[in-house]
């Protein structure tokens, strides 16, 4: 969170965020305060069942568009989460909407989501964005996951066409990772649907770059014919799983 106020520091809150062109930077940021402020009313009260948004108290952010009120509101939200995570430990009990009804479940899909609004304030903004290599990784280990539970739970979404055993695979592969990160993923397409595993495979196509980059094509935030990645093999492929990865 610390990081994601560094980068919407001075800028205009007004401004459109070109990856989520629905929302101003404003809006992003309550967006991602409101975000964490739910999930640690979920894990605070070990809660059983879903709690609507709108009951989780200043989920919505300070009234008004001063950039220093909404900047302390998203400090504090920071301190409040942070200290709920911790105390409560990865195993306690708290709803989700997947089958990991776990606070480290929340913890973990919490620092994916402001890493990944993180990108979208930089790019709005126009700043360098580099996030963790170990987050990064694990942040394209989520979304698979992630695709792969709408897949099967959410017929009618988009995700639910990524299957058909001769379609073949996707293979992604970061070029900077440090010496002991297996920054390598294969996608294979069934089917009932696609699995995935990390790891070096020959593939249908393969999209290469450094590894933060690999993660904001993977997750739509840049263009993959940007410069910053390369393609490699049948881009059809890759579009088709592009086109239709979604979160729900």
């Amino acid at each position: 969170m610390d990081l994601l106020r560094a980068t919407l520091n001075g800028a205009d809150l007004s401004a459109t965020v070109p990856t989520c062109p629905d929302w101003t930077l404003a809006q992003l940021a309550r967006h991602s305060g409101g975000a964490v402020r739910w999930s640690e009313r979920l894990v605070t009260t070990r809660a059983e069942e879903n709690i609507p948004p709108q009951d989780v108290p200043a989920a919505g952010g300070p009234d008004g568009d001063d950039p220093a009120a909404l900047d302390a509101w998203l400090a504090e939200t920071a301190a409040l989460g942070t200290k709920t995570f911790r105390d409560a430990g990865a195993d306690a009990s708290a709803w989700s909407w997947t089958d990991d009804h776990t606070a480290g479940f929340w913890a973990r899909r919490m620092t994916h989501e402001l890493a990944i609004h993180r990108s979208d304030a930089a790019i709005a903004v126009g700043v360098a964005y580099e996030v963790a290599p170990d987050v990064a990784a694990d942040a394209i280990d989520e979304w698979l996951d992630i695709v792969r539970f709408v897949q099967r739970h959410v017929p009618d979404d988009s995700a639910a066409e990524l299957k058909g055993a001769g379609r073949g695979s996707i293979h992604l592969h970061a070029t900077d990772a440090p010496e002991g990160l297996d920054a390598e993923w294969l996608i294979e397409f069934g089917d009932d649907g696609f699995t995935w595993r990390r790891g070096h495979a020959k593939a249908a196509v393969a999209l290469r770059g450094p590894l933060t980059e690999v993660l904001l094509a993977f997750y739509r935030r840049r263009p993959v014919d940007g410069g910053q990645v390369e393609v490699v093999g049948d881009r059809e492929l890759l579009d088709f799983w592009l086109e239709r990865a979604t979160f729900g």
